[in-house]
């Protein structure tokens, strides 16, 4: 056997192998999409007010800090049982003074060696504790500075935490799906997480994990650790499989929805999601072994979930771009003709292109009245949404030689409640005017 057919041997065996190594992790995602067929919606029955101490990081967020805090006065929840607090963060503009018009408890920090959302969040709990104890309050929950929050939220959050579940999360909409492929990107694997990842975890009595915003736990966990200990990158990733390693399960509550703003920049993006992939290694280093530990233990489910969430699809993306691009250089050493190598990276990337496009579109028609955009757009970003998301693999390998820091993503999309639905309808209202028109 020469050389080059050596070569040519180890890279099909090499693919062949990640192929079936990708299956083998991630095939149960895929039949996730049969669990809301055949399991039902557990009931949730009227459960006691519990106290909730809101908290929100925001940095330079004049701009929308203040529906935020709207949002959250107008819940139908017992607003006795609300308590809103804002850390400024390293803030040079008005979000302090706007915050505390709005009617928000406000703590001013300046502290620029110890940059990231996590610091901030310790400070402002260790700040709520001088001032009310740790038992005040039965839960937290967490926000994001540009997030809207339906008004049924808490009254919906509230039966699942009260069901026993010590860290609900929510079901993650977008303020801006239609801006362009970049935020229809983000705000479709958000809304896929939600319904077909989390939703389906909680119906098979597996643990959902916490995305980013938009989630409570129990004040508990905070007199465990001795206050916010999650300083990673992706602190939120961080902070679910430390407690799925406790035992803790995580609740998903579908139908309490909050609104976020993602970016529109493609540059803008590729930083953000650089930390997000940093942040996934340093999570990787943290948590790795435990989780596979976990694997062979009571938490068996909930571990490999975890696992294949932080784990497998990093490795695996990276062997492979890896190994085909050192086989092709030592081809064209060679002088062998790697055109055949080229049309299979080719196939390749249609054949994830095609699955992330089967699983964006249904998404987007589970979700069609829930996406606040022309019908035009729900269907073009279906299909610029494969990608999105397969430009990840190059965002990853670069994260991996770059030195990437928390930098603050800048919001200036004004919505509050009101406006994300009036224009959904309006869209809607549109199209139907047009095909009226036409017919």
């Amino acid at each position: 056997m020469s050389a080059a057919e050596i070569v040519w041997n180890s890279i099909d065996i090499t693919n062949d192998v990640i192929g079936i190594l990708f299956m083998a992790f991630y095939a149960y995602q895929i039949l996730f999409i049969l669990v809301p067929i055949f399991i039902k919606k557990p009931k949730h029955s009227e459960k006691p007010l519990r106290r909730y101490g809101i908290f929100i990081s925001a940095r330079n967020e004049e701009v929308v800090i203040k529906n935020l805090i709207d949002s959250l006065k107008n819940q139908t929840y017992n607003g006795d049982y609300l308590k809103i607090f804002v850390v400024a963060d390293n803030c040079t503009d008005d979000t302090a003074r706007i915050a505390r018009e709005a009617g928000a408890t406000v703590y001013e920090r300046f502290n620029t060696e110890m940059v990231g959302k996590g610091y901030a969040m310790e400070f402002l709990y260790d700040k709520v504790v001088e001032e009310y104890g740790d038992t005040y309050f039965d839960a937290y929950a967490i926000f994001d500075a540009d997030n809207i929050v339906d008004p049924k939220f808490f009254e919906k959050m509230n039966k699942v935490f009260s069901d026993k579940y010590p860290i609900v999360t929510c079901y993650r909409n977008s303020k801006n799906y239609g801006d362009n492929w970049v935020s229809a990107g983000y705000a479709l694997w958000f809304l896929r997480e939600s319904q077909y990842l989390n939703r389906c975890r909680m119906r098979c009595r597996s643990t959902a994990a916490v995305s980013g915003t938009g989630f409570v736990f129990d004040s508990a966990i905070m007199r465990e650790t001795g206050g916010w200990k999650f300083f990673l990158l992706t602190e939120d990733i961080e902070f679910t499989n430390y407690n799925v390693l406790q035992g803790r399960k995580i609740g998903y509550a579908d139908d309490a929805v909050i609104y976020d703003e993602q970016p529109t920049k493609f540059s803008q993006s590729v930083h953000q999601r650089m930390r997000w992939a940093k942040g996934y290694i340093q999570v990787m280093g943290k948590f790795g072994l435990k989780l596979v530990r976990g694997i062979f233990s009571k938490k068996c489910t909930s571990c490999f979930d975890m696992s294949c969430t932080i784990l497998p699809a990093l490795v695996l993306s990276i062997l492979s771009v890896v190994v085909n691009f050192a086989a092709g250089i030592t081809l064209a050493i060679m002088g062998e003709n790697i055109l055949p190598l080229l049309v299979s990276f080719a196939m390749t990337i249609g054949g994830m292109y095609a699955l992330l496009f089967v699983l964006g579109t249904i998404t987007v028609i589970t979700e069609w009245k829930k996406i606040h955009c022309s019908t035009f757009k729900k269907i073009f970003y279906a299909f610029t949404f494969p990608i999105f998301m397969i430009s990840y693999v190059p965002v990853t390998m670069a994260a991996l030689f770059a030195r990437n820091e928390w930098k603050p993503i800048e919001h200036n999309n004004p919505k509050d409640f009101n406006d994300i639905i009036a224009d959904g309808a309006k869209k809607e209202k549109s199209n139907k005017s047009d095909d009226e028109t036409v017919n």
